[in-house]
């Protein structure tokens, strides 16, 4: 146990028990416990295997590279449609941790295997990612503008384009486009 992570598990009021009782479950594992993103999570040699996190409704445990396990009991969630690696369990009472408790310490083990492994998520390349109409114009009317995106890491441009993408009106494609506009221009991303 980590010290620094036990305010998180303290401070929990709704899902005290659920959470206290995966902690104990990945903790026997051997894997050092962080507080990363405000959360404990669980590492092998550095690498990020699972993490816990508390919503309003329910809380979970989440595989970072989840969409690479087994799951013969399907009941991994993939969060959205969107999501490429990551996979949870979610949890709305002890009963249901302690229903599953063995396919959780299988899964953990195989996530440590496959970390172990070497194996990665192919993700989607940014190329993968459609461009709206909206933004290829833009881009070709302000040549700034499609020097400071190309000089994007991927992952934020993807990030633009996935938000770009998803308006379903152009007048709304095209006001998300020029209020992230200076941002683009600065070097940001959507969520710096």
């Amino acid at each position: 146990m980590n010290p620094k992570v036990d305010w998180y598990f303290n401070k929990a009021e709704k899902w005290q028990k659920e959470l206290d009782k995966l902690r104990m479950i990945i903790l026997d594992f051997g894997l050092t416990e962080e507080l990363k993103w405000g959360v404990p999570c669980y590492t092998y040699q550095g690498n990020n295997i699972v993490l816990i996190h508390d919503f309003k409704e329910y809380c979970a445990i989440l595989f970072f590279k989840g969409a690479l396990l087994k799951d013969p009991n399907g009941v991994l969630i993939q969060q959205t449609k969107n999501v490429q690696a990551a996979r949870h369990l979610r949890f709305r009472n002890l009963l249901q941790v302690l229903e599953i408790e063995t396919t959780i310490k299988a899964y953990i083990y195989e996530a440590i295997e496959v970390e172990k492994s070497g194996l990665k998520v192919e993700l989607k390349k940014t190329e993968d990612f459609p461009v709206p109409e909206e933004f290829q114009h833009k881009l070709a009317e302000v040549p700034e503008l499609k020097t400071a995106f190309e000089a994007l890491t991927p992952g934020r441009q993807r990030a633009y384009l996935f938000y770009f993408s998803q308006a379903k009106q152009a007048k709304t494609r095209e006001a998300r486009i020029e209020k992230y506009m200076p941002q683009i221009l600065n070097g940001k991303g959507l969520d710096d």
